[in-house]
């Protein structure tokens, strides 16, 4: 799945509900008419990208079109599917009134509100038209279920999801119970009568509308599932899923970067044969923590399917705010991102659309811990040690680096600067190794070997970072020799 970027998989995925939905609808068993089905999601989608193109000329910025088209899926599935002239207007009328929030409703470049769900309470409060989340019916609860999963699983959000679906059916449940439902029926209206499946998957995971830490999210999840089960009133406001989710939006946006970046490129500096270090730097401070990602957004024409925005770990510290460098692995066939990436010119300016992660070492500088790093995944820990360093933090640390070529060992020489203990998995000896360096083979990042070069890694944090495959099999293995705490960073698609 990281080979799909992310807002790449969300409009294929709620493509697919749709075209489920009118082939349900063409056999009989979704209750609408076909042709209100087509009439409608065309009339959405047309709306989003024409207004979108239209509020790019006016911010006198590049469209994002897919973006647009994702914004008008989700409407699809909130408004009654209709042919009648007038309605259809309204249902454009809500489109466009959605994307222009992302313009509109935004401070310093980092729109507010999730825009489908923000156009649904303003057109709710203008009266001429009201969301009924059809989407949440029984027949179309597998498909719903399946992509929400697939969504909430690519972009790390499966926690939250799952604290969302969990509290909301249960409150649900116990709503409808008490007003004389018999529970098994009251928890079946809640999972298949309700749109809390679709909302988690597609609208509460959107990721420039969450904080930045996961605590933050659940406790998101928490927040925006009591007030999407719980009825309420407060003068023309009454609840509603969308509701729930813009009150939910806006504490999001109370804890979390105010802000959208401009980045403007300096330099990139060639790592090793596959990888290079692109810097940037930033007139405004640029609030981190050692150990997050930046997602990074280069429009660019021809782009193919890891799209325009794209997720790097953070290699520099937070200690120079006003900095930003990104590893970044380029391999022989790079993506379109990737290539404008490398095309980048001095001082030309690139959007961050937001700054999270929890990849973060303790607090408590006394716990001994244990790195675990795969090629490119070595980034996170420069940023740590950077930090640590500039900060006077002293640990018990030892890092575990895994390179498939000899030449492949990246910021070899501020681990040799900053005196971090290395033991190195490569295909040969390098040439030269520090006495605080060990060459451990060239064989596989086994359990075994890392016992064997870290007696004590039981009584170690575990933190693993690097291509999603060996972060799984090192997660296996640690969990084999009963380390307790492992926290991992896998990166996806780049």
């Amino acid at each position: 799945m990281g080979k799909v970027q992310m807002y790449r998989l969300v409009s294929l995925v709620l493509a697919a509900i749709a075209l489920i939905a009118i082939v349900e609808s063409l056999v009989g068993v979704l209750g609408f008419e076909p042709l209100a089905l087509v009439a409608t999601l065309a009339t959405v989608l047309v709306a989003c990208v024409v207004a979108n193109r239209v509020m790019a000329l006016l911010f006198r910025v590049r469209p994002h079109t897919e973006s647009s088209i994702i914004t008008g899926l989700l409407l699809f599935f909130l408004f009654f599917p209709t042919t009648d002239g007038q309605e259809l207007l309204t249902v454009a009328l809500v489109a466009a009134i959605a994307v222009a929030s992302k313009y509109v409703l935004a401070w310093r470049g980092r729109h507010i509100f999730n825009p489908a769900a923000i156009g649904a309470v303003i057109i709710t409060l203008t009266g001429l038209n009201a969301s009924v989340w059809w989407v949440g019916t029984p027949v179309l609860l597998p498909a719903v279920a399946i992509g929400a999963l697939l969504v909430l699983y690519r972009t790390r959000q499966l926690p939250m999801g799952l604290t969302f679906i969990v509290l909301a059916t249960v409150v649900v449940t116990i709503v409808q119970s008490s007003f004389g439902l018999a529970l098994p029926d009251a928890l079946v209206y809640a999972l298949g009568s309700t749109p809390l499946v679709f909302l988690a998957g597609f609208m509460l995971s959107e990721p420039l509308t969450l904080p930045p830490r996961l605590w933050q999210r659940l406790a998101l999840a928490g927040i925006v599932a009591l007030l999407f089960s719980i009825p309420f009133s407060v003068g023309p406001l009454y609840s509603s899923p969308e509701l729930a989710l813009v009150v939910g939006n806006l504490l999001a946006f109370l804890v979390g970067q105010r802000r959208g970046l401009s980045l403007s490129f300096e330099r990139a500096t060639k790592l090793t044969p596959s990888t290079t270090e692109f810097v940037f730097s930033s007139k405004r401070p640029v609030s981190f923590r050692a150990g997050q990602y930046i997602e990074l957004s280069i429009p660019h024409p021809g782009a193919d399917s890891s799209g325009t925005r794209r997720v790097f770990s953070i290699a520099s510290a937070p200690s120079n705010p006003h900095e930003v460098r990104v590893g970044v692995r380029m391999g022989e066939s790079p993506s379109s991102f990737k290539r404008a990436l490398a095309s980048l010119k001095p001082s030309q300016s690139v959007r961050a659309n937001l700054v999270a992660g929890d990849f973060l070492l303790p607090g408590d500088a006394s716990k001994p811990v244990l790195l675990v790093a795969g090629g490119i995944g070595i980034t996170p820990f420069i940023s740590q040690l950077e930090h640590d360093a500039a900060a006077g933090v002293s640990r018990d640390l030892v890092l575990v680096y895994a390179i498939r070529a000899h030449e492949e060992f990246a910021y070899s020489e501020a681990l040799q600067r900053l005196g971090v203990r290395v033991v190195l998995i490569a295909p040969r000896e390098p040439d030269s190794l520090t006495d605080s360096w060990t060459y451990a083979g060239s064989g596989r990042l086994t359990g075994e070997l890392i016992e064997e070069q870290v007696p004590d890694v039981r009584e170690r944090i575990a933190f693993v970072s690097g291509p999603p495959r060996l972060v799984g099999a090192v997660r296996t293995a640690l969990r084999r020799l009963k380390v307790r705490r492992i926290v991992t960073d896998a990166f996806s698609g780049y």
